[in-house]
């Protein structure tokens, strides 16, 4: 989002209010379905013209590792890491490290859309043309505990990472079980135990916890020409506990029929100019309003860790307190690397 300087005497209006009034002049003078297509293309046009030639260039000269700074969180202790009822901590942009256990079964780990790559786009040689990070995962591969299972939202280059992915099959996640949405799995690497393709409203059952495949508000197109892949939320149920991993969503009433659950993980980045694809921090306070039930806890992801809108840094965080409130203590995570235990 691009702010210019107000004139000697002017008012500077809040992102939030903002955000808000130009919603509420749309709802109340809605375009055209075409006309609003055409806005929405061409709005997003002008945010790519900014940034992907820069990025392209960056992949040729292979400049991008070296821009990644190091976040706050990489002295990221595990120690307390899987002692509680659910553990997570959130590594960069859609990428949650979680912890669960079922009654009567053995602590699990579990790994959301991982990308711990430099760069993200489409690989040619050596060479991969897209996105650089801003700012170097939490933890590396290396550093990550045995792997479980692996939960995989949709096919967009920013949450199915197949360098990564085959990272972790050679490592951590050797023999691990992929959850994925549908006509997915044959971008999965080989080197798990088994890739199970989950559509939505349809349930899979793996060592006592249940992942149940929500449709939320979004497109699961790898390229151009494939718009036929699947794109799922997931609500994990650990028997006493429920953890709701909303991968990208624009908003949506989806969730309202999810009921109560501990842990709701909610993408807040990367709205400006794509909120028809990905929520506003507004959008996700209200769909976790529906979610919270008498304790229940928001986990914000998506945000600062590659270029994908045109929002502020710090944006993002600074809108969602502005939603909170009074209840900005339920947002928790807030920080990279930063464990967070439900008892």
């Amino acid at each position: 989002m691009t702010m210019r300087n107000a004139r000697p005497g002017s008012r500077t209006l809040n992102p939030a209010v903002a955000s808000d009034r130009l919603n509420g002049a749309m709802a109340a003078h809605p375009l055209p379905p075409t006309v609003e297509r055409l806005r929405r293309a061409a709005l997003a046009a002008r945010s790519g013209l900014r940034r992907y030639p820069r990025h392209l260039l960056e992949s040729l000269t292979r400049t991008g590792a070296a821009h990644a700074e190091t976040p706050c969180g990489c002295g990221t202790d595990l120690c307390q890491f899987g002692s509680g009822g659910i553990d997570a901590v959130w590594l960069g942009h859609a990428t949650m490290l979680l912890s669960l256990r079922p009654p009567g079964g053995r602590t699990l780990t579990v790994l959301t859309d991982p990308v711990f790559s430099d760069r993200i786009g489409v690989k040619v040689g050596r060479v991969t043309f897209g996105l650089r990070r801003l700012i170097a995962p939490a933890l590396d591969v290396h550093q990550l505990p045995r792997i479980d299972l692996v939960l995989l939202s949709h096919a967009h280059f920013d949450h199915l990472d197949r360098p990564s992915l085959r990272r972790l099959a050679a490592g951590p996640a050797r023999g691990a079980t992929v959850i994925t949405a549908e006509r997915t799995s044959r971008l999965v690497p080989a080197g798990f135990r088994r890739v199970v393709e989950l559509p939505w409203n349809r349930s899979v059952e793996f060592a006592g916890l249940r992942f149940d495949a929500v449709r939320p508000a979004h497109w699961g197109a790898r390229a151009a020409f494939d718009r036929r892949r699947g794109f799922n939320s997931y609500v994990i149920d650990a028997g006493t506990r429920r953890v709701l991993f909303a991968g990208d969503t624009a908003a949506t009433d989806a969730f309202e029929r999810v009921g109560p659950v501990d842990l709701s993980i909610f993408g807040v980045g990367a709205y400006e100019p794509w909120e028809h694809a990905h929520a506003t921090p507004e959008q996700v306070w209200r769909m976790f309003s529906h979610l919270r039930g008498n304790g229940g806890v928001l986990m914000p992801m998506h945000h600062s860790t590659f270029d994908l809108g045109e929002e502020r840094p710090g944006e993002p965080l600074a809108r969602l307190e502005a939603a909170a409130g009074l209840s900005w203590g339920a947002v928790v995570g807030r920080g990279m690397g930063e464990v967070v235990s439900i008892a």
